[in-house]
């Protein structure tokens, strides 16, 4: 398959001491990037489709514990006339093998929620770079277990949240770098997806539209659905969170400083499978995870920062981005702009003129190479600044304090929800950093 059809279907730091956003830390300007994959399930497929697409990237490795996935993944590397990967599997702990090799210059998590924790502190102490998927780890703990074993060792890590370089979401960063929208006020995104066939399927194809979880079903199913019958609270915050860190310039002169949450009953999964076959045993369980979760956090230097987790109701999708100052705004679920002296009074402009207008250099750049990326090619944007970062013995553009920061929301929201909506103290990663630390992501069209 063809990268548009597979997307479719299927610096050095010392203990105690922040990273240094810029600077070498390993040999610069690699001829290649060599990588291994933790998980090539559906996530880290399409990973692997950005490598085997790529003339500076070589796939040395992959690990998954189902022969289903590491199949797929055989066949494309095959396909596209690369060289075999090594594989990995037989049980949980099959990845430190991958890590043992000499080989590998970074490493790629994709595995469910509960591993990356242990597989990334594993990897930076193998001394290999890290970009791992969604959330960093399952609780406060975790999170500090991440940022103290990248400073100790000096290896990145870089959560590879894609909305960050969402085409939309660069230009209105580029907007409010430019002073359009004034001041900063406030600011809302979150994760407002109808996943109820990726959470359910029939455990014959991804979406399935079934009503099964766990063995019975495949992909995400397997593993994802049960969070949400655990836990209450904002699941997936990353992909509204990582672009709001760089709009608000969170742990650059900035920080969040408190949190609390509130969600809603929980009706949207039991409909779901009631509807589709009526007396279900999945239809009486009790799901934990309300089905809209509103975080709101304030900021350091005043705005206030509104999260929505919304995957279990009926919906077309949005992430819900609004970014708000004194002079005008930008709302994604309208794809409108009002600019003050500009618009007309109490009305809504397309965001389009002003998009192309301010359209990110990097965008303009790079847009070719990502046509028929994932994500409407914002998947290639995020690999292509991993990879550069990589290749150039540099700091990852998504550091491991902006990682965490977004990740942790996680936890953090989990804890209020169970404290009767009690506001939560936001930790601070960088030890008191932020104050010093500059701007870096995206600021020109290198490939960051």
């Amino acid at each position: 398959m063809e990268r548009r059809n597979f997307i479719k279907n299927s610096t050095l730091a010392v203990a105690g001491l922040s990273i240094l956003p810029t600077g070498t830390l390993f040999a610069k300007n690699k001829d290649k990037v060599r990588l291994g994959y933790i998980g090539v399930g559906a996530r880290g497929m399409s990973h692997i489709s950005e490598g085997v697409l790529r003339d500076d990237v070589e796939v040395v490795a992959i690990c998954d514990t189902q022969e289903s996935s590491l199949k797929i993944c055989r066949e494309f590397i095959a396909k596209h006339g690369r060289v075999p990967a090594k594989e990995y599997t037989g049980n949980i702990d099959a990845y430190k093998g991958l890590l043992d090799r000499k080989d590998i210059d970074a490493v790629i998590i994709a595995t469910p929620w509960q591993f990356h924790h242990q597989q990334a502190i594993d990897a930076m102490n193998a001394g290999k770079y890290v970009g791992c998927e969604v959330i960093a780890g399952l609780t406060v703990k975790e999170h500090w277990d991440i940022v103290n074993t990248s400073e100790r060792t000096g290896i990145p890590y870089m959560t590879l949240e894609n909305v960050c370089y969402r085409r939309d979401v660069m230009a209105a960063l580029n907007m409010l770098r430019a002073g359009v929208f004034g001041e900063l006020v406030h600011l809302e995104g979150g994760y407002q997806h109808d996943l109820r066939e990726v959470l359910f399927n029939n455990g014959k194809q991804y979406y399935g539209g079934g009503v099964e979880y766990g063995t019975k079903a495949l992909s995400e199913a397997q593993w994802r659905t049960q969070f949400n019958i655990d836990r209450d609270g904002d699941l997936y915050p990353t992909h509204g969170a990582g672009p709001i860190i760089n709009y608000a310039k969170i742990n650059r002169g900035n920080r969040f400083t408190n949190l609390v949450s509130f969600s809603s009953k929980a009706r949207g999964l039991a409909n779901y499978v009631e509807s589709k076959s009526p007396g279900h045993p999945n239809a009486k369980l009790d799901y934990k995870n309300g089905d809209v979760t509103t975080t709101l956090i304030s900021c350091a230097n005043g705005e206030t920062v509104m999260l929505t987790h919304d995957v279990h109701l009926p919906r077309p999708y949005s992430l819900g981005f609004r970014v708000q100052g004194t002079n005008g705004l930008w709302m994604d679920v309208n794809k409108s702009i009002h600019i003050e002296g500009k618009s007309k009074p109490h009305t809504w402009d397309p965001v389009k003129e002003w998009f192309d207008k301010y359209d990110h250099p990097l965008w303009k750049k790079y847009e070719k190479e990502a046509v028929g990326a994932g994500h409407g090619g914002m998947d290639w944007f995020v690999f292509n600044a991993f990879v550069q970062a990589v290749k150039q013995g540099k700091q990852t553009p998504i550091d491991v304090y902006d990682s965490v920061t977004m990740s942790v929301i996680a936890p953090l929201s989990t804890k209020s929800l169970k404290e009767g909506n009690k506001t939560q103290e936001f930790p601070d990663f960088t030890r008191g950093k932020w104050k010093e630390r500059t701007i870096d992501f995206a600021l020109d069209d290198s490939g960051f």
